[in-house]
């Protein structure tokens, strides 16, 4: 495995245990409350711009794994798509080019 490949791994980790950090301890202090949670979110103009950035990222990257999941016939990459709404693009981008770059038979 490529250096490149064990950063993009990385990242995807990292992608995953920083935000389900702050998403688990929200949920412990305000129980399992997903509206509480996009409420929270919109409070005020900075925090929404930065929920209407990852949404707009988060489509971006959903379209561009299918067109690259067709174009190149690589249907594995298709897996990465839930991770854009389980986990997050910081997540989902890096483990998509981790799954992307690998070598291919």
């Amino acid at each position: 495995m490529t250096l490149l490949r064990k950063l993009y791994l990385l990242l995807a980790i990292v992608g995953t245990v920083v935000p389900m950090y702050f998403f688990i301890s929200w949920f412990l202090e305000f129980g399992f409350d997903i509206g509480g949670m996009m409420q929270a979110w919109n409070v005020n103009d900075a925090s929404s711009g930065l929920v209407w950035d990852l949404t707009i990222a988060a489509i971006t990257l959903n379209i561009w794994i299918i067109v690259e999941s067709i174009t190149r016939r690589d249907w594995l990459s298709l897996l990465v798509i839930p991770t854009i709404y389980c986990i997050g693009v910081s997540c989902a981008l890096p483990l998509y080019l981790f799954v992307r770059s690998r070598e291919r038979a």
